[in-house]
Parts: C-alpha cells; structure tokens; sequence
C-alpha cells in the first residue's frame, strides 16, 4: 500500500518494480518470436551463459537496444546448431530471429530470456544481404569491372590481405615459395581482420593503402584460413565487394570454402576455394609460360643437328646429281665437237678439191690457148714463143704458190690447229655463240679446248663494238 509522505501518496521503488514485474508477467508470460542484431554476444566460457547485447538499427542507427541473457544448457544446443548449418558459432554482428520471454527483476530490471534462436531466419538473412550487394554492383556497372583488368603475363609482385597467423596464409606462402620449379615472387603481407565487425573496415583500409602503392605490385590477394557462411558474410557486404571490384589492380580471392560463393569472390579477378589452390594458379601461371620456352631452348639446341644431317645429304645427293650431268654433258660436248670438227674437215677437203679444180682447169684452159697461139704463130717468132714459153712457166709457178697457200690456209683453218692457238668454242645449247650480245648473265656456256671441254656460268659480260 502506498504511504502518506510529505502529505502525498508514495510508492517504494521496490512496491513499484513488483508492480511492473508483474504487469509485465500477466502481459507476457508467453514466449514470442523476436528479430533483432546481436549487437556482442558476451559468452562466458567458465559459466556457459550468454548475455547478448541485443539492438535494432535503421540506416546504421541504433533505434532499440535491450539486454538479454541465454543460460548455458540452451546456449550449448543453439550453438551446435549454428555450427552444424552454418559452420561457425553464433557470433557478434548477425541478425537473428529468436525466441524470448520478457522478464524483469528489481535489482536487475529488463531482459528477454532466449531459449532458442532460428539458425535458418539468419542464414536468410545473410542470403538477402548477398543479393542486394550484386543488384547494387550491377546497377553501378561495378560487378564485372575487376574481371576486366588486365594481369601481368607473369604476376610475381603479390599484395597479400591476411592475418599472419592465419593457416591459409601459411598454406599460400608455402606453395608459392617452395615451389619444386624455383619460380621465385615477392610478396608483401598488408595484415587485417577477416571475420567480424570491424573486418570490412580493416580490409578496405588495407586495399587504401595498396593502391597509393598500386605500381609496386601486380596483383592483390585476400587470404583467409576458412570458415563458414556466417563468417563469409563479411565478403558479402556492399562496401567491401564495391572496394574488391573497382580496385585498380587484379584481386584474388582465397579465403578457404566450398559452399556458395560469396559477393567479393564474384567480383574479384579470380577467386579460389583455398588458398593452397589459388597459390597453385600463379606457379602454372609461370609453368604456361616456361614450358613452352624450355621447349623451344630443346628445339634450337638440336634443330641445327637435323638441320645439318638434312643439308649434308642434299649436298650429296646433288653432288651425285651434278656428276652424272656433267659426264652427260661430257659426252654430248665431245660427240658435238667431233660431229663439228668433220664438218670442218669435209669442208675444208671439199673447198680444197674445188680450189684444185679450178686451178686445173685454168691451167688447161691457158695451155689449150697457148697451143692455139703457137699453132696460129709464125715459125719465125721463135723470140715470141720463148717469152710466151717463160709467162707460161711463170704461170705455173705463180699457180703451184696459190695453191700451196691454200693448202697452207686450209691447214691453218683446221679447228685442231684454231683450238691449240688458245682458241675455244663457245654454244649455249649446242648452239655457236660468235657474240656476247647473244649471251646474258647467268647462263651456262660449253667451252671446248683442244684437249677437252669446261662448263661456264656467266657473271660478267662486257658488250664491245
């Protein structure tokens, strides 16, 4: 009951408390559905109870806030499940559907009793947050911006986001450093947080920094050691696929699932399900280019072998080829030239018959007048007759000396005789060439000695007049 104090009714805070406790049982003593972020979980390990800092927010604006507690028999079950659907244990920064009832207590006022949570409610949630980020990144024309950069034929400067003591960070650098090929990078580690409320913030710090130093490297991986869908979350927020996408150097992602993929990975250059698998993806990028010079240096050391091998028996075989022409063509310049020289001798025997002939003939014709001459003279010019007598001596004599030069002129004209001067025979294919206009470079001529026959190329003519 309330008592008089200072001539007014008063109530104690303990009768007012009561009052609100049980109002507040008679209103809700039932269990109800409530959505809310957990804003921080305050687990404690040693007790196993949970005290979650629950709120509601509104454009990133806190509109609600109440405390609430989870006692550790439900905690452990809601925590199996978490793990169990998504992967991972119920965390800080998650929006959750959970079942509560109102209590209130006078010393410790207000709080929602949670005795259990929809695991599925916040794996839909983080599936709607998914697919606003791309409709957003598509709407901007970002989502396939990454994707279009252009990467180093051999991307050995690597910028690495990761925490150092993460084990996907150590399965990266243990591919890439000990490779069996001695492919040799340099990498620098940009260390942030990868789960959590701050991780979207630290990554793009991280990324900040990178680009002011962008001509240093040729590529960026995000690395992390796994986990599951709530932990990925983080990848799937706008801000940070937004920073993934229109960086200005290639972003690789590896940060260590095998479920669906996240909004970052969508829109990085290239993405891997583990980190060991995208440290696989820069070594065979470099075994694509070395391969093939590995295989040519083989090539160049024993194509000039085959090449050698190949040129050698040509050169053998043409070397037969060319002897058996010229002992062909050997044959044919002596037939030709022994056809030629008895053209020149029949011809040289029947110019000197007719020289002869005629000679004989001249000789008969001068001694029938001679006779005529001295029939027809008187026996009394005897004088007459001796000088007649001595012109008809002189005559023959002059005749015998024609003669005998032409036999001298016809020897000399002998081909045999022409050739042992230092003479030659010149034909083109079997033709006589008497002119150097008839030749032209190139061409190969039969020269024919008196002691054998040679096979001519032209290099050089010179036309006189």
């Amino acid at each position: 009951m309330p008592e008089i104090v200072a001539g007014q009714k008063a109530f104690s805070l303990l009768e007012v408390c009561r009052s609100l406790e049980k109002t507040i049982t008679n209103r809700y003593g039932s269990e109800f559905w409530v959505k809310a972020e957990i804003n921080k979980l305050n687990h404690y390990p040693h007790s196993g109870h949970a005290y979650p800092e629950l709120v509601e927010k509104k454009n990133g604006v806190v509109q609600a806030e109440m405390r609430s507690v989870i006692w550790g028999t439900n905690f452990n079950s809601i925590n199996d499940r978490f793990k169990q659907l998504l992967g991972e244990p119920i965390k800080d920064g998650i929006e959750v559907l959970l079942l509560a009832s109102l209590d209130y207590n006078a010393k410790y006022g207000l709080s929602l009793h949670i005795s259990d949570i929809d695991v599925s409610y916040t794996l839909g949630e983080l599936q709607k947050e998914k697919q606003e980020s791309i409709n957003r990144l598509k709407k901007e024309g970002l989502f396939e911006a990454n994707r279009k950069k252009r990467l180093a034929l051999l991307p050995k400067r690597i910028a690495l986001i990761s925490v150092e003591t993460s084990k996907g960070y150590a399965d990266f650098l243990k591919v890439i450093d000990q490779n069996e090929f001695g492919y040799r990078f340099f990498h620098m580690l940009f260390p942030a947080l990868l789960q959590g409320d701050r991780a979207v913030a630290s990554i793009g710090n991280q990324l900040k920094r990178i680009a002011k130093v962008k001509h240093h490297f040729d590529a960026v991986c995000i690395i992390r050691g796994g986990g599951g869908d709530v932990g990925l979350s983080t990848f799937n927020n706008y801000e940070l696929a937004k920073a993934v996408a229109s960086f200005p150097l290639p972003v690789f992602s590896g940060i260590g699932h095998s479920t669906n993929e996240t909004v970052t990975e969508m829109v990085s250059f290239r993405y891997a399900i583990t980190p060991t698998e995208l440290g696989d993806f820069f070594i065979q990028r470099f075994h694509n280019f070395s391969v093939p010079i590995q295989d040519a240096l083989k090539l160049l050391k024993n194509k000039p072998k085959q090449i050698l091998i190949e040129e050698n028996h040509r050169f053998l075989q043409n070397i037969k080829s060319l002897r058996y022409e010229l002992k062909a063509k050997m044959r044919h310049s002596k037939t030709s030239l022994n056809t030629t020289l008895s053209e020149f001798q029949h011809l040289s025997k029947s110019r000197l018959r007719k020289d002869a002939n005629g000679i004989l003939n001249l000789a008969e014709q001068l001694s029938r007048g001679s006779k005529s001459i001295l029939n027809t003279a008187s026996k009394s010019a005897q004088e007459q007759m001796e000088d007649l007598s001595k012109a008809y001596q002189r005559f023959q004599d002059s005749a015998k000396l024609d003669l005998q030069n032409k036999e001298r002129f016809i020897k000399i004209s002998d081909p045999i005789n022409t050739l042992k001067l230092g003479y030659s025979i010149t034909k083109l294919n079997g033709r006589l060439i008497k002119n150097s206009e008839d030749l032209k470079l190139g061409d190969q001529i039969e020269n024919t000695f008196a002691s054998g026959t040679a096979i001519s190329e032209v290099k050089f003519k010179k036309n006189g007049k």
